[in-house]
Order: C-alpha cells, then sequence, then structure tokens
C-alpha cells in the first residue's frame, strides 16, 4: 500500500459520517420546523392550542438532548478505540470461531469474557481494563453491561487525562 493510500481515510469511515451527518442535519431541520408548528399553536390562543404547542415545543428540547447525549457518547468511545488502537491493546477476535453471521460462537465469546475479566480484576481503575471489558461484554451479548462498562472506562480515561477535574 502506498504513503499516499495509507494517509487516507478509510471509505466506510467517510460513509458512517456522512450518513451521520445527513441524520443530524435532518434532526435538526424537522426540530425547527417542530418548534415553529409549536409557535403558530401557541400563538393560535386557545387552551388546546396552547397545551399542545408546549407539548410540541418539549420535542426538540428532549431530541436535541438525545442527539447531544449520543453524539458525545459516540465521540468519547471513539478516542478511546484510537487511543486503544494505538497503544496496541485491541481485543483480538481474528482467531475466534464465527456463526455465519459473523457473530463470535458462544463459547468462544464466554471464554474471551472470562480472560478480559480477570485482566480487569487485576486493574479496575484503569479505563484500558474497562474498555476492553466493555468490548468483552458486548462480544458476549451482554449490551447492558457493555454500555454501563463503557462508560466507567470514558469516566476514568477523562481523570487520567484531566486529573484536576
Amino acid at each position: 500500500m502506498s504513503e499516499s493510500g495509507a494517509q487516507r481515510p478509510d471509505r466506510q469511515v467517510v460513509t458512517t459520517v456522512a450518513v451521520v451527518v445527513f441524520l443530524v442535519v435532518a434532526l435538526l431541520f424537522y426540530f425547527v420546523r417542530l418548534g415553529g408548528l409549536a409557535i403558530a399553536y401557541i400563538a393560535d390562543g386557545g387552551f388546546a392550542g396552547i397545551a399542545i404547542g408546549i407539548g410540541m415545543l418539549l420535542l426538540p428540547v428532549v431530541g436535541l438532548w438525545i442527539l447531544w447525549a449520543t453524539l458525545s457518547a459516540a465521540f468519547a468511545h471513539q478516542r478511546l478505540a484510537r487511543r486503544i488502537h494505538d497503544e496496541g491493546l485491541e481485543v483480538d477476535t481474528s482467531q475466534l470461531p464465527r456463526r455465519p453471521s459473523g457473530r463470535i460462537e458462544r463459547e468462544a465469546a464466554d471464554a474471551l469474557f472470562a480472560r478480559i475479566k480477570t485482566e480487569w480484576e487485576a486493574d479496575p481503575d484503569n479505563w484500558r481494563s474497562s474498555y476492553r471489558l466493555a468490548r468483552a461484554y458486548d462480544y458476549a451479548g451482554d449490551r447492558g453491561r457493555a454500555r454501563d462498562t463503557m462508560r466507567r472506562a470514558v469516566a476514568l480515561e477523562k481523570l487520567e487525562r484531566d486529573p484536576g477535574e
């Protein structure tokens, strides 16, 4: 692979970013339109119109909060993934048996999880071990614990990066 080819962003990453940008712009357009309709209902002056308008104004506020929370979590997870990759600490699943769907077979995922959980128990306050444990939970199919553990990894990494906060 040429050096210039190595510097070009991966096509899948570019496509994913383009889709995310499109969805964010579409949501923002929707929120503005919904807010405009809500104001029109409120300006109508009737009790029902005001009640509906207030309810409609709450939807963009909640939507913006969800959008912000989702994007900030995605950026934080991506930062951790990049750091883990740069440090050569990614969870290697290349040799694990897979189902036709591409998911890791249950027994192999459980064995991987047990191994990584032992690593985590030796250093639970290290964001790297928490990140790896979150990935192992995900491979084992426990999405809830994976999300909780990833939140912990993000918080621990932030403490490492900004110890004064």
